[in-house]
């Protein structure tokens, strides 16, 4: 039997956002079989998992108990906590569940998206030594980094005759994304233009997104003499109210961030990320090829030939970028499951990893369990 025929006992670890939306997809798949949840809350403890993801019941309940929740059989973790503020606690959670013999799949720690570019050889090897205990494997991916700004453009690579530079652009609005953290102390939304954390700190670029473009390279078959980081502020004019609270005018209202590898002194694959709170800031940055700011990824590859390729989530007039992101970013490790239960002990990534094709997911009669 191979990842195609089988049935993978799963559970969730948190049930946010993106744990929502992987707890229905499971529940959806007849080839995946929802075992539990990890929650934080002691409010969440010992409740219904289809009710905390806005279904009917199911009759499977979260835990607060990692051992209890391990023990009840688990191929694979989907583990949706946040990890950016917290990575060593992140790290000890991501030990323990491969030691403990069931592999990971995540959207929480970009860096590790590949093994080279971001992550110290120190974290590293604590994850591989847990992974080598418990015969077991983790990948991690999202929407960006995982598929956008690195997967997508290796595969339009694979039309190249010759390739000068790759840029990678992310292009979003942050207005309706509700993740505090993330919207003003890493993106620095709402702060003073001089502000030096978050994205301005040396490091934290390459930190989240130089395994990205190192796939890129290796892909390319190709070392950086170099990684570069780069990020600009623009102040909104006025106040905006966002998910997240105000944002004052004359504060930062939008970023632009450059994680950036050079090869004999030329820049030749970048992934940036130009991210707004109002449509109408920073027009002279990247937008979509129509001029949308919302919910976009573009690829533009400089070489022979040469490619300008984008898609975009939530197109629809009544649908929501930030809702159908999410969801995108969740499902690019809940398609993978099937794939990494079969994988190699250690870490995984999308390069080497088959396409991880979404397993029963086709519903001709709009039928199962919704998203949203």
């Amino acid at each position: 039997m191979g990842a195609s025929d089988k049935t993978y006992r799963v559970a969730v670890w948190a049930t946010g956002g993106v744990g929502r939306y992987a707890i229905r997809t499971v529940v959806d798949r007849p080839n995946l079989q929802l075992v539990g949840a990890w929650v934080h809350s002691a409010a969440k403890d010992g409740q219904d998992l289809g009710v905390l993801a806005g279904i009917d019941p199911i009759g499977v309940t979260a835990t607060r108990d990692t051992d209890e929740l391990l023990d009840r059989g688990v191929d694979c973790v989907m583990y949706a906590a946040p990890a950016g503020p917290r990575p060593a606690e992140a790290l000890g959670d991501f030990c323990r569940i491969l030691a403990a013999g069931s592999n990971i799949v995540t959207t929480s720690l970009p860096g590790l998206v590949y093994e080279k570019g971001s992550l110290s050889k120190r974290f590293l090897d604590a994850i591989r030594q847990a992974a080598a205990a418990g015969q077991s494997s983790i990948f991690a991916s999202g929407i960006e980094p995982g598929f956008g700004c690195d997967l997508f453009p290796i595969a339009l690579m694979t039309m190249s005759h010759k390739v000068y530079s790759v840029r990678g652009v992310e292009i979003t609005n942050y207005s309706e994304y509700p993740v505090e953290w993330d919207v003003r102390e890493l993106f620095g939304f709402g702060q003073p233009l001089d502000y030096q954390g978050g994205l301005k700190q040396p490091g934290v670029l390459r930190w989240g997104w130089g395994a990205a473009i190192t796939m890129v390279a290796d892909a390319l078959g190709v070392e950086f003499d170099e990684i570069r980081e780069t990020c600009e502020f623009v102040p909104t004019p006025r106040d905006l109210h966002t998910a997240c609270g105000l944002i004052p005018a004359g504060t930062v209202g939008a970023t632009y961030a450059k994680c950036i590898g050079v090869v004999d002194g030329q820049e030749v694959v970048s992934l940036e990320h130009v991210d707004r709170m109002a449509d109408d800031l920073a027009p002279e940055w990247p937008t979509g090829r129509t001029g949308a700011t919302d919910g976009i990824w573009r690829v533009m590859i400089d070489g022979e030939p040469s490619f300008d390729g984008e898609f975009e989530v939530g197109y629809r007039a009544n649908e929501s970028a930030s809702d159908h992101g999410l969801l995108a970013t969740g499902m690019r490790a809940v398609n993978a499951i099937p794939w990494v239960c079969e994988a190699p002990p250690g870490i995984v990534d999308a390069l080497h990893l088959p396409l991880t094709s979404p397993i029963g997911a086709l519903h001709p009669l709009r039928d199962g369990v919704p998203a949203f």
